[in-house]
């Protein structure tokens, strides 16, 4: 028997593991009780990662289509095969006929972050879309256009605030998003215990919402109009504290003349929530001496995510708890890619869209156009699409129309470990050494980490002989492409290399007093704690002055649209139910059903009705309703619960496991319905352009 330790990377808490193998086989994961960020906790997910290890559904060769039939074939035919489908499609029609759409998991995979663009790069097309815009764009965007760049986000300093105002996350459920909290249900005890709150808005009453100190329901999409009034609340009643920022604050009053005549009263009537509790939440977290605000997934998934975004880094900045410990800081990464010299710290608007116009957003266009620039004729349409560790079928909006676009393509390639509802059209499919075959260091969620601390990952079990790791896979593909090109091979490092190199040279390497390096990182496989966030302003800004730009223009214009309509209410369109998401721990996006543990027990796929809607409409629990938008239908059983506030339909989102031809049974025999098939392309945030897959309008009728 031997004990490995490693992260867990299926989600971004990296809680610490303890693996325990017995002849190459695992025997049992716990938490990592030594780990000195998650200090022991790990949830369900992370048991899986057995499952997956020995999934027989899981892809451990290249397959190709044969006659509509997959077969394995050998890796240097399945490389030269996906290499020349893309070649001969460049060469007929041009770079940008080749679509590229890169899935959450890349960020999760360290090799991909390191040698992708090894190979994806060589394509040169501005066709490249990714999960970031239906997810965090607007949170990325904001980074670049006020601090510099689109990975400066500041933390909500959790361990040591006062007063935590939170805004459509559920922390309990996904254990942080660009808020690397584990072991979070522990800090939000801690920060009771200390005599702090927790205050959460949220139109579902969620498994954070129970731990609060105080929930209140916020009609989606209403976040901006409710900050907008918190702000002017505290600048109306002189509770402003700008202290140490005001020198390197550029256009605060501008940003505050924008919004100023959005009162809690007009904005009661956007979000639901009345004008005397916005104040008093105003009061509150202005006078609570370190208090912070927070917003995810919910503020970022809707029309006005930019905005929402953008208010709550307002909030922060006019009561002083930008930069400021118990409010929200910059961790300090040991491995920092914000200072690498191959850093990308963002572009807007660089090139737009041939067919709806949309501009690129840090190097890419929204995820929601995909379907259009594949079915719309000209030059530059897509022919071929390279999908990598991705599922854009049932994660992006209107999944029906995009997975006939697919259908119709001339050639497509994946990177992934399964058939799924995407890669079914593909012509070949290469997949990677497992989660546990491969050594693991995170690069991208130490950025985002509520402490900092470093922390290298052995693999766990050997990798099948010739199997590559997802670097490996990556450099053979880029040599492959590269001589069709005719150029010279790009310099490659290992991933271990330029870890090492960057762990000798960062905050904490050898000049510092903690000498870190690889080998070190090795000595201490439980992982090594750098200690809690501290304030880095103005220094690390990367603004051209050095200056915090509290008034990006684009954003300034998507503020006057706003508000004019806020102030013109008559003339705004009543809908009849509005859809939101649901998260659930035991799930990760569309790709872990294949997991029995994960799946058993009671039907998740439901829409979450509160008991006046489920009256006004006839609906009884368990009872199927169909669910209508603009773009498709959907039905499923009804669950009536308390827990959502009248007039919004929650559905969880990546089910949807009925499509033939997919090679993943125990997800199929808990299929679900997509609620993609209901979110509409055309829904987006301005200006980000990320989807808009909270806040969809809908109808809801009794299957006969």
């Amino acid at each position: 028997m031997q004990t490995h330790r490693r992260a867990c990377h299926l989600c971004e808490a990296i809680c610490g593991l303890k693996i325990e193998v017995e002849n190459n086989q695992v025997v049992s994961i716990k938490g990592d009780e030594q780990d000195p960020f998650s200090r022991g906790h790990i949830c369900p997910k992370a048991v899986a990662l057995k499952d997956i290890q020995e999934d027989s559904d899981r892809l451990r060769m290249p397959v190709k289509k044969v006659n509509g039939v997959w077969v394995e074939t050998t890796w240097d035919d399945a490389i030269e095969l996906a290499c020349e489908g893309l070649f001969q499609i460049q060469q007929k029609y041009g770079a940008n006929a080749v679509g590229v759409y890169q899935g959450n998991p890349n960020v999760h995979n360290w090799g991909l972050m390191t040698h992708s663009a090894n190979f994806l790069g060589l394509l040169k097309t501005r066709n490249r879309f990714s999960a970031t815009s239906v997810d965090q764009l607007p949170m990325q965007l904001l980074a670049y256009w006020m601090f510099g760049h689109q990975l400066l986000i500041t933390i909500p300093d959790i361990d040591h605030t006062d007063y935590f105002l939170m805004l459509g996350a559920n922390p309990i459920a996904s254990n942080g998003s660009l808020m690397t909290v584990p072991d979070v249900a522990k800090r939000i005890k801690a920060l009771q215990s200390r005599g702090g709150k927790l205050v959460l808005i949220d139109p579902r009453r969620t498994e954070t919402a129970e731990v609060a100190d105080t929930h209140h329901f916020i009609k989606p999409a209403g976040d901006a109009a409710f900050l907008f009034a918190v702000i002017n609340t505290i600048v109306a009643e002189g509770l402003t504290r700008l202290d140490r920022l005001a020198p390197f604050t550029e256009g605060l009053y501008t940003a505050l003349g924008a919004i100023s005549k959005v009162t809690p009263e007009v904005a009661q009537a956007e979000c639901g929530i009345p004008a005397g509790t916005i104040r008093q939440i105003a009061r509150d977290f202005a006078n609570a001496g370190k208090a912070v605000a927070y917003g995810r997934m919910g503020a970022c998934t809707q029309r006005h995510g930019t905005l929402a975004q953008w208010g709550i880094q307002l909030l922060n900045l006019i009561t002083g708890n930008t930069d400021r410990p118990g409010g929200s800081l910059l961790a300090s990464p040991a491995l920092d890619l914000i200072a690498a010299p191959s850093s990308k710290p963002g572009s807007y608007g660089r090139w737009h869209s041939r067919v709806s116009n949309k501009p690129e957003a840090l190097g890419e266009f929204p995820s929601a156009i995909i379907a259009e620039e594949i079915q719309t004729g000209g030059e530059g349409q897509i022919k071929a699409l390279v999908t990598v560790a991705g599922n854009p079928v049932l994660s992006t909006p209107n999944g029906q129309q995009l997975d006939k676009a697919i259908s119709g393509l001339e050639f497509m390639v994946s990177v992934d470990l399964y058939i799924n509802e995407t890669n079914r059209h593909a012509n070949v499919i290469l997949p990677t050494s497992g989660p546990l075959e491969h050594d693991h260091y995170d690069l991208i969620f130490n950025i985002f980490g509520v402490r900092n601390q470093a922390k290298y990952s052995a693999a766990t079990l050997p990798k099948p002989d010739g199997c590559p790791d997802d670097w490996e896979l990556m450099d053979k593909l880029a040599a492959c492409y590269a001589a069709k090109l005719g150029k010279p091979v790009r310099p490659s490092m290992a991933p271990q290399v330029i870890l090492d190199m960057g762990l000798q040279m960062g905050p904490y390497g050898m000049a510092s007093e903690h000498k870190l390096s690889l080998d070190k990182l090795k000595q201490h496989p439980e992982g090594i704690d750098l200690g809690p966030l501290r304030p880095s302003f103005p220094g690390r800004l990367q603004t051209a002055d050095k200056t915090i730009q509290a008034a990006p223009a684009e954003v300034l214009q998507a503020a006057a649209s706003y508000v004019v309509d806020l102030l013109n209410p008559s003339e705004r369109a009543v809908h009849d139910m509005i859809l939101i998401g649901r998260r659930h721990i035991r799930s990760n996006n569309s790709w872990m059903h294949n997991s029995e543990r994960l799946v058993k027990g009671k039907n998740r796929c439901t829409a979450m009705l509160n008991p006046v809607d489920a009256e006004r409409l006839l609906l009884v629990d368990g009872q199927q309703v169909r669910v209508i938008s603009r773009v498709g239908e959907i039905s499923l059983p009804v669950e009536i619960s308390g827990h959502v506030m009248p007039g919004v339909v929650s559905i969880p989102h990546g089910w949807g496991h009925d499509k033939k031809g997919i090679r993943q049974r125990v997800a199929a025999e808990h299929a679900g319905v997509s609620c993609n098939d209901l979110t509409d392309e055309q829904w987006l945030d301005e200006p980000s352009g990320n989807a808009a897959v909270n806040g969809v309008p809908v109808k809801l009728a009794a299957v006969p």
